[in-house]
């Protein structure tokens, strides 16, 4: 955010946020330097993280807070409803069930809470100028009372398969086609972008990049989340994305440490293990953490992973002071934010109650804690610990004085909310849109052709069937895939008509070419081999699409063309209908191994 050549007071700045909250903006209205404004000159909001040059100054507003208020600073909650003052009647109703109070706003005050995570199924992310309008509504209520201290908004827009948000804002390549396309640049400016989109929105803090090596093909929580699984090309990667977010103002958050990419369990309900012994960690799963902690990441997320080598205690390493301690801290020398996942998580929950798992994770050494299941009993069981003396008091201070650092370097005490006009100009707009493609188009992946049927000839009009898996869209926006890819195919010059697998088979005939999007298709028999096996009876040349994990084609008979795609939103099958076509030259290359089909890095080309 810009810097202003007068500022005022942190309080008095809050006040005259509140001031001005009629009038629908959230901006500060600044004025000379106080001794207590840690927006004085000498720091960037482009800086990273680490001793933030007016630590005193924070300590001092973190002195001035109520117990209460501190412990809220730490917790990051769930609201539910698309405004922040005028819910709809089902949201006031969870809200009222969740946190005794009706609406988002309320929530914020009474919890004193020191950010917010939003999601699609809490009805917080409809549209961008909603997004917008809820962001300003709930640092109104933050600036008007309590410790007067500005929300840090947050939100999961990894791209790809996860995102909160969608169009009309940018849907960008994930992870695993940007390791396919190989390009730190791409990946920079595609965190730039989502970043600069974000910000408009009063979005913050992005929980991504994912900085999981994704070294097992059925690992069923990271897979296409996951760069790929090298950990060098991950590492870069991962940096990139750090960057290009900070370069938009917004604060990255490395996840999840110290690494998910070598389970079978979904933590969200169990507990993982990972088997890896010290020595395997830090050659495989350590490197992009240390990184991202290079690269000045803002935050790094815990994982609610068992890892028995680096503690045998049997706790998940969100709540391991060994871990977070002992590694992320001591050993890779990170000083900014570890915040939690969240703590409804099934994978944190397993050995521990509600009430102690908060605790256990500020003594392990977090300091936000994310979404705890009952916001209430977590805030109550804290503020418990610390009167008891189990959690000392300069250590809960120790953890807001980190909180503050990162608002102060995201520029949240000059201007809390985005300006008005900001959606406008950049959400969605043609450039980014633009952008996307440019990007995605060199992550597209031909694995297979041997009987050199591709590229598609468009000038002979060439009529071709799309079947297939259609998962539902990421963002509830894109999609369905198959029809997707007929349509850009026939917008390419063919004749592309999308049917259902039900009916397939029987169309096949007469056209040139089936297209069949698979959708990780299992070990064995299933409806998606099945599929595959029949159509090839009728003679047709049938193509393999893989729109989710790359390992499909492993799990299918051999085929007359093979592409992965990574992901099923439509700019990957913009880009796939390109290199389908010849309109684009396939350039991706594998980020990870096809077990007993395709070796890292494989790739085809035209």
């Amino acid at each position: 955010m810009p810097n202003h050549a007068s500022r005022r007071s942190l309080l008095t700045a809050a006040a005259a946020l509140a001031a001005v909250a009629a009038s629908g903006t959230a901006s500060t209205a600044l004025g000379p330097a106080a001794p207590d404004d840690p927006r004085s000159p000498g720091w960037s909001p482009d800086g990273v993280a680490g001793s933030h040059p007016d630590r005193a100054r924070l300590r001092r507003l973190v002195a001035r807070m109520t117990l209460a208020e501190q412990v809220g600073q730490l917790f990051v909650s769930r609201v539910y409803g698309h405004s922040a003052t005028e819910p709809e009647e089902a949201d006031a109703a969870q809200n009222l069930a969740r946190f005794g109070v009706r609406t988002a706003a309320e929530v914020v005050t009474r919890h004193h809470l020191g950010g917010v995570i939003y999601f699609a199924w809490a009805h917080n992310t409809r549209t961008p100028h909603q997004i917008a309008a809820l962001s300003r509504g709930l640092q109104r209520a933050a600036l008007a009372g309590g410790a007067r201290i500005p929300l840090l908004l947050s939100t999961d827009q990894e791209h790809g398969a996860v995102a909160r948000i969608g169009k009309p804002a940018t849907l960008l390549p994930g992870a695993m086609a940007l390791g396919a396309g190989g390009s730190t640049a791409d990946a920079r400016r595609a965190a730039r972008i989502a970043g600069t989109e974000l910000a408009a929105m009063g979005i913050r803090q992005d929980y991504a990049p994912v900085a999981d090596v994704n070294v097992n093909p059925a690992n069923p929580v990271i897979g296409v989340r996951s760069f790929g699984s090298d950990p060098r090309a991950v590492s870069a990667l991962v940096a990139a994305q750090v960057r290009g977010y900070r370069s938009a103002g917004v604060a990255a958050t490395a996840k999840h440490f110290p690494g998910h990419g070598d389970t079978e369990t979904d933590s969200h309900v169990g507990l993982p293990v990972m088997r890896h012994s010290r020595a395997v960690w830090e050659e495989l799963d350590e490197p992009p953490f240390r990184a991202a902690v290079e690269a000045g990441v803002d935050a790094v997320m815990t994982a609610h992973i068992v890892f028995p080598a680096l503690d045998p205690s049997g706790d998940p390493a969100t709540l391991s002071r060994p871990i977070v301690t002992g590694i992320l801290r001591e050993r890779l020398g990170f000083q900014g934010v570890v915040v939690t996942d969240a703590l409804d998580m099934a994978g944190v929950r397993q050995k521990y109650g509600d009430d102690r798992v908060p605790v256990l994770a500020l003594l392990a050494g977090c300091d936000q804690l994310l979404n705890p299941p009952d916001l209430a009993l977590a805030q109550r069981a804290v503020v418990a610990a610390v009167e008891s003396g189990e959690i000392a008091r300069e250590r809960i201070e120790e953890s807001v004085l980190r909180v503050l650092e990162l608002k102060a370097r995201r520029g949240l005490f000059e201007e809390a909310s985005p300006p008005d006009g900001e959606v406008d100009r950049v959400v969605g707009v043609p450039a980014h849109l633009a952008a996307a493609d440019e990007i995605a188009a060199g992550t597209t992946t031909l694995l297979a052709d041997p009987g050199g049927l591709l590229p598609l000839d468009p000038a002979e009009r060439p009529r071709l069937l799309v079947t297939g898996t259609d998962p539902p869209s990421p963002t509830g926006t894109t999609g369905p895939p198959t029809v997707v890819l007929a349509r850009e195919l026939t917008a390419l010059g063919c004749r592309a008509e999308a049917v259902a697998p039900g009916r397939a088979v029987a169309a096949a005939p007469g056209h040139a070419a089936v297209l069949v999007c698979t959708y990780n298709v299992p070990e064995g028999t299933s409806p998606q081999r099945a599929l595959v096996t029949e159509l090839l009876a009728t003679g047709v040349p049938v193509v393999v699409v893989a729109v989710r994990n790359p390992y499909d084609p492993a799990r299918l008979p051999v085929c007359a063309a093979e592409l992965a795609t990574y992901c099923w939103t439509d700019v990957e099958m913009r880009a796939a209908a390109r290199v389908l076509t010849g309109a684009a030259r396939p350039r991706g290359r594998l980020p990870v191994p096809v077990p007993g089909r395709y070796p890292l890095g494989h790739g085809l080309t035209y």
